[in-house]
């Protein structure tokens, strides 16, 4: 030391500096950070479990940022659709390279005003059901009173509106018999289950034709726009992207993607034409085309590492975990309730296709 003080002033300066402070106590904190202070004791496997798993934190930054990235090159080679769901129909919308984004012309109003007059009859049954058989609880007239009004403003306007004049019958019937079994209601002031099993059964014919019109209407349109921009897209058709998104209720017989595959290839399905599901019905452009990038993406990654482009469409734990449930299953003697194993890269429909016995449409329904 003394030899290092000859030669290294600066050095030794500060060697004693912190010997000094080795022998100093620690300062207790001023007493206005009482009640926060205090030594705070992390263990070495606390601190390390952190550092590993910071990594897969970190890893959605990064694909945040060459997502951005991929989404960029992807618009610049590839045109695509988005198939959004809407409450007017659906909104499509087309990116082609180097172009500006094309927004379909809207489904027709009609398509709208039997929805309306549709859900009216279900939003009905909602307002009531809470209350059947139990006069003593009055609390559901307000809202049915207030409905009642906005359903006779409806009826009174339906000759207004643009609709076909051979749908206007039933659609008049249906708002006439919600307003009757509301009148009667509210002249009860009973919610009887006889009278809503009755309001049901005689509604139920005709909210099946309104159904069948308003899906006529909405799948004529998207048929014929998506026609179009086949035609308008040529070769490069075959190397264009779709997707459409969904949320559980929607998912089976989805109408827009439905629409889709009738122009794509089999083999396009699960491949350039995807159905998303969501957590909610709508879903914005910047979501999906986000969601779809990241699809696309991840193909490459499973390529490289795996040498499967569509390996990573699928949980990648998948496999190994339907191996250790059959294990499972095995040593507690339960009977294995697993789907069948379906290669990587499927074209089989994204929906339910098992089949079974029942009912499947509405038109089954008796």
């Amino acid at each position: 030391m003394k030899r290092l003080c000859t030669t290294r002033p600066s050095v030794c300066a500060a060697l004693a500096v912190i010997i000094g402070l080795s022998r100093v106590a620690v300062a207790a904190p001023p007493s206005i950070l009482g009640p926060i202070a205090g030594l705070t004791n992390t263990s070495p496997g606390e601190t390390a479990v952190k550092n590993v798993t910071a990594l897969n934190n970190a890893m959605f930054d990064l694909y945040g940022d060459a997502g951005q990235v991929f989404q960029k090159n992807i618009l610049a080679q590839h045109p695509l659709i988005l198939g959004l769901f809407s409450s007017a129909g659906g909104h499509l919308i087309l990116y082609r390279p180097g172009k500006a984004p094309l927004d379909a012309p809207p489904v027709p109003e009609v398509y709208q005003l039997l929805k309306s007059i549709g859900h009216s009859t279900m939003a009905l049954s909602e307002v009531v059901a809470p209350y059947l058989d139990n006069p003593a609880n009055q609390s559901w007239r307000p809202a049915l009173l207030a409905y009642r009004s906005r359903m006779q403003s409806a009826l009174d306007s339906l000759n207004a509106t643009g609709m076909q004049s051979t749908w206007r019958p039933a659609c008049r019937d249906i708002l006439g018999n919600n307003i009757a079994f509301m009148n009667t209601m509210a002249a009860k002031g009973l919610i009887s289950t006889v009278d809503l099993q009755a309001f049901a059964k005689l509604q139920a014919p005709l909210l099946k034709e309104i159904v069948a019109w308003a899906a006529q209407t909405q799948v004529s349109h998207w048929m014929g726009v998506v026609a179009g921009w086949k035609t308008m897209l040529g070769p490069d058709w075959d190397k264009t992207y779709a997707a459409s998104n969904t949320i559980y209720v929607a998912r089976q017989n989805n109408v827009l993607f439905s629409v889709l595959a009738q122009y794509f290839s089999k083999d396009a399905i699960n491949d350039r034409l995807l159905l998303i599901e969501t957590m909610g019905f709508t879903t914005t452009p910047q979501e999906m085309l986000d969601s779809l990038t990241r699809i696309i993406s991840d193909r490459s990654v499973g390529e490289i590492f795996f040498g499967s482009y569509h390996l990573m469409d699928y949980e990648l734990m998948g496999g190994d975990g339907r191996a250790a449930i059959l294990a499972e299953d095995a040593k507690r003697g339960i009977q294995p309730a697993l789907p069948p194993l379906v290669p990587f890269g499927s074209h089989g429909w994204p929906m339910l296709i098992a089949g079974g016995s029942g009912p499947a449409t509405l038109s089954d329904l008796k």
